[in-house]
């Protein structure tokens, strides 16, 4: 717990004006009142000295069956604000009890743009009212659709409901709700005389990288407004944690951004780790490094073929597949599978490293920088590709900051900030490699500093090569997956024990953490709640991008059409990332 946060709280709001809780991440975590949150929450990203100027995130939890909530306020429903201070390279979480006869809330989308969507996703789940949002509406399930899914009496299985039937009145019910009304997704005329022009650039449309549309008002080619519309890919993956053991919910998460395989499971086992108080070997956090640098090179090398592609060059992306190609094999002959290999574990990885790997990743990491230098030649020096970028989709880096960007797109702007070195995971303090920035935030730089970190994975997959350290490749805690087997044979005690870890999952104890990592796409977290059992009692993802998309109109707006498919090229988002 931070010592500094707590007494600045004091000073400013007096002792009794929040209550303590610890966690097991130990992410200062303070309950306030419902009428006092505002004022919090205002005073911590603009009043306190280095404050925190970044809503990470904002997401809710149904704590109607938790059993184990020793020291914890009353609540029915708990708010949870996460706020980012890069100034002071921590974090704080604020919570808010509310009872389920008053569920509702003040927004805070006059704070921080980016809370529009995450309030909008916690009412789509949860039910939960935000007073003066300025279009309070589902975002993630259709709008016809019954109760809200993140609750606990909401059913997790089909099995659970009545089987799917479609009446003609339903259906004709189903229809008129896709009958699209500028004015109730708020857009407004421009003048008196003056109508609307709409475009709808998606859901299917080869530019937009998915089941994504943005409803576009234009005057002639230029952009007048634009409203993105997502759902269209949410499959309720936090929802399947709750009825996953923490075990086989691996697999799940590798297809949330299904372009980072096992990136995805990185921030999932440690969140798992730090609630059970596992502590990984050496050799397995190296190999870990190692496979999450080589799926960012595999997530990179297809954005780079694909903004190459948007713009209007056909030939890089085939190359970049060859060479993508490349990294699967590699990851294939270490881990027995390739963009989703599930190959991390609870307290390490799932296999040792196999003979002749050092090979494979020598040979790699020998060919790789010579091609990226082919690459600028091909792309990034071409002028079309330069008048098309340059200066086209700009933000300065407080403009990211309160939209929520992270990862490259944050780069981009110039400030040189990155999880890897400011809050270094599995051991990445041991690694040198730099931070790759833009100056100008356009979408020319944010797909340079991309480039520029493949180069610094190669850099970091050579150290891993150079500096694998021998020993296990997996801890011998008893709550690892699956669990040590050498006593099995020994007693009939022990093989039971291990036979139910093993088809029941371990048992996890109670407590709440949220690891991060810097993903493929930004930065990417885990936020999970344990009741003491066998299975997450919420499994909060914290996706990039997610409000990466919340950002394309301001990026849009008095451009051309072609201009928003070089913005929707840069921004490198997977429709699975942001709807779960």
């Amino acid at each position: 717990m931070s010592d500094r946060v707590v007494r600045e709280l004091s000073d400013r709001f007096g002792d009794g004006a929040f209550a303590v809780q610890p966690t097991a991440d130990s992410i200062p975590t303070f309950w306030i009142a419902r009428e006092r949150i505002r004022d919090f929450l205002r005073f911590l990203k603009k009043e306190a000295v280095s404050g925190y100027a970044m809503l990470f995130d904002l997401t809710a939890l149904d704590e109607r069956q938790r059993t184990r909530r020793q020291g914890q306020p009353t609540s029915d429903y708990t708010v949870v604000y996460h706020l980012l201070s890069f100034d002071r390279n921590e974090d704080i979480r604020l919570k808010v009890a509310l009872q389920e006869e008053s569920l509702s809330l003040p927004s805070i989308c006059d704070i921080w743009p980016s809370a529009n969507w995450y309030e909008r996703e916690v009412w789509d789940m949860f039910g939960i009212v935000f007073e003066g949002h300025p279009n309070l509406r589902r975002i993630l399930l259709p709008p016809t659709w019954t109760g809200h899914a993140l609750r606990k009496d909401h059913p997790a299985r089909a099995t659970e409901m009545e089987p799917y039937s479609l009446s003609d009145e339903r259906e004709e019910s189903e229809q008129e709700a896709l009958r699209f009304v500028p004015e109730e997704w708020g857009m407004t005329r421009q003048g008196e005389d003056s109508d609307f022009l709409f475009l709808n650039l998606g859901p299917n449309h080869p530019s937009a990288h998915g089941v994504f549309r943005v409803a576009l008002q234009l005057d002639g080619e230029e952009i007048i407004d634009a409203v993105p519309d997502i759902g269209y890919h949410h499959r309720g993956a936090e929802k399947m944690g709750e009825r996953q053991s923490w075990h086989t919910y691996i697999p799940y998460t590798d297809r949330v951004d299904y372009l980072g395989g096992s990136m995805n499971n990185f921030p999932y086992v440690m969140a798992v780790e730090r609630l059970a108080g596992i502590n990984v070997p050496e050799r397995a956090q190296v190999i870990r490094v190692m496979i999450g640098e080589f799926y960012r090179l595999a997530s990179h090398l297809l954005f780079y073929g694909t903004f190459a592609q948007d713009i209007g060059q056909m030939s890089p992306i085939f190359y970049m597949f060859a060479d993508r190609e490349k990294v699967f094999d590699i990851i294939e002959a270490i881990s027995g599978a390739r963009m989703h290999s599930s190959y991390f574990r609870i307290g390490g990885v799932a296999l040792d490293l196999p003979g002749g790997w050092d090979r494979l990743v020598k040979a790699f990491v020998d060919y790789f920088p010579a091609r990226l230098d082919q690459y600028d030649k091909m792309v990034m020096n071409n002028s079309t590709i330069k008048r098309r970028t340059q200066g086209v989709g700009a933000y300065t880096t407080a403009e990211a900051i309160d939209w929520s960007v992270t990862g490259a797109g944050l780069r981009a702007t110039g400030f040189e900030w990155d999880y890897r070195k400011a809050r270094p995971y599995s051991g990445y303090e041991n690694y040198e490699f730099e931070i790759p920035i833009g100056r100008h935030g356009d979408c020319y730089d944010r797909c340079a500093v991309r480039i520029e970190e493949m180069r610094q994975s190669v850099r970091i997959i050579g150290q891993c090569l150079n500096n694998m350290p021998a020993g296990p490749h997996k801890s011998d805690h008893p709550l690892t997956t699956p669990p040590p087997k050498a006593r099995t044979l020994h007693d009939i005690e022990t093989l039971i024990d291990h036979f139910l870890n093993v088809s029941w999952g371990p048992v996890i104890p109670a407590g709440e953490a949220c690891v991060t990592v810097e993903a493929t796409k930004g930065l990417n977290g885990y936020y999970l709640t344990s009741d003491g059992g066998t299975m997450s009692y919420r499994t909060r993802i914290r996706t990039p991008s997610f409000p990466h998309l919340q950002m394309i109109p301001q990026m849009c707006r008095g451009l051309m059409i072609a201009d928003l498919i070089a913005i929707l090229a840069s921004i490198d988002f997977v429709m699975a990332d942001v709807d779960r």
